[in-house]
């Protein structure tokens, strides 16, 4: 049998294709509403652990960079010093007193200068230090996120386990039924269920109202409603409207609504007759 085009249904079978859309696409935003917040708790976790990371690593650099300023210190000292052995070795040889005055100087001006590089050297070891226990606090921290991450993707886990099998027959029977809806109804419908909040792009008329907005529906848009002659939208909401019987839903309500109106014409007609 020949697959029937999407566009050759009518518009009663397109609304019914469409109720039975939302039937099977709310019924899988209840099973990722089961989940909850543990995606994002997932995600946010992932995020956290991947900064710090990156903080450690930024540690490590800024160690190693101090590291390598230290070892240049400790060269400048060796310079300094063999400077101060090669000046003083020269005050032997001197000849007046402007040589003298020129090296002890220059022996005075090396000595200032390991003082400077010892204390430099001093700082930074005070800093490495800091940055040790900084790197042991977010080693730390990593340690318990990924604990408290491992915790968190095994509950989700088990929650996707439960609820992977129900799914994925639900979202097969999704991709049936888009198969045989016409792709701008389908696109519209799509971007309606967007943008509303619980994600209704079609809704059931309830008590003379919209099932999405609750706005009262004026008569003569009603009957059109129950006419299936064309897709009619929800002038406040904008979500596409469709009647109970077509939809296969009861509403209770409505039925006492009217049981209670036939007892009371009943009675009124009885007093009449008395």
């Amino acid at each position: 049998m020949a697959k029937k085009d999407p566009n050759d249904y009518t518009v009663e079978e397109r609304l019914k294709l469409l109720y039975q859309l939302q039937t099977n696409l709310s019924a899988i935003d209840e099973k990722k509403a089961i989940r909850g917040e543990l995606p994002l708790e997932v995600q946010d976790l992932e995020d956290e652990i991947a900064g710090l990371n990156t903080r450690q690593q930024k540690i490590g650099d800024e160690m190693q960079a101090i590291n390598d300023a230290v070892q240049q210190k400790h060269a400048d000292i060796d310079k300094a010093k063999a400077s101060i052995a090669r000046y003083t070795k020269q005050l032997d040889d001197v000849k007046n007193s402007r040589e003298y005055d020129t090296l002890t100087k220059e022996i005075e001006y090396q000595n200032l200068e390991v003082e400077l590089c010892e204390k430099k050297i001093r700082e930074a070891g005070a800093v490495l230090e800091s940055k040790e226990q900084e790197k042991k606090d977010t080693e730390q921290l990593i340690a318990d996120r990924e604990d408290h991450l491992k915790e968190k993707k095994n509950e989700l886990d088990e929650i996707m386990q439960e609820t992977r099998e129900d799914e994925a027959k639900l979202a097969k029977k999704v991709a049936d039924i888009e198969a045989k809806v016409e792709d701008r109804l389908l696109n519209s419908f799509h971007r309606i269920r967007h943008n509303a909040r619980n994600g209704l792009g079609i809704v059931v008329v309830q008590r003379d109202a919209c099932g999405g907005c609750f706005n009262k529906i004026p008569p003569q848009r009603q009957l059109d409603i129950k006419m299936h002659k064309k897709i009619i939208v929800c002038e406040y909401c904008g979500r596409i409207l469709i009647d109970p019987e077509l939809a296969g839903v009861k509403i209770a309500a409505k039925e006492e609504k009217t049981k209670r109106r036939k007892t009371a014409a009943k009675a009124t007609s009885k007093q009449g007759d008395e």
